[in-house]
């Protein structure tokens, strides 16, 4: 089994990225965030919420009565402080996925920009400097649809795992 040197790879990313223009960078650093926020969602998921959850359940269960007026209030709004905690950072994470395909659009964009501008320079219009131009500047459109489609899973996934979080937690406080 051969295995990846990094040398290697960092070379491989350093010329991706020098392939895809100055563009490819900030899909780069919004992939990065991106996928850092989801990581902090999945990391709460894993160490903090259990937590989070069972202290508000054992204060509801910890009340004198949870018929009146006043203890639906508290309990809606240990429900909306569990919803709150578990929706934190999921907009951040959906802002980055519309942004990427954004960013892939603007790299294609100033490629083909590039691309006239040689064409201008060398006062020709070759074929190979045409084709090898365009290849560059599709590569940041492909970059921020894979991100933005990864992001997209991702963030549906979390949203998802959220709302049956929220709802799992409001059915277990028992209204009695």
């Amino acid at each position: 089994m051969e295995y990846l040197n990094p040398v290697t790879a960092i070379e491989g990313l350093q010329n991706f990225l020098n392939q895809g223009g100055p563009v490819l960078l900030a899909i780069a650093l919004a992939a990065f965030a991106m996928f850092s926020f989801v990581m902090e969602r999945l990391a709460y998921y894993s160490m903090a919420h259990k937590s989070v959850v069972s202290g508000l359940r054992e204060a509801w269960r910890n009340r004198a009565e949870h018929k009146s007026w006043r203890a639906h209030a508290i309990r809606d709004e240990y429900i909306s402080e569990v919803k709150a905690k578990t929706e934190a950072n999921v907009g951040i994470i959906k802002t980055l996925v519309a942004i990427a395909p954004l960013l892939g659009l603007l790299g294609t964009v100033y490629g083909m920009i590039t691309v006239f501008d040689v064409m201008a320079l060398s006062g020709s219009s070759s074929a190979r400097l045409m084709a090898e131009g365009v290849f560059r500047a599709t590569i940041p459109t492909m970059a921020g649809m894979v991100v933005a489609l990864f992001g997209l899973f991702l963030s549906n996934y979390i949203e998802r795992r959220g709302r049956r979080e929220t709802a799992t937690f409001a059915d277990s406080l028992e209204i009695g």
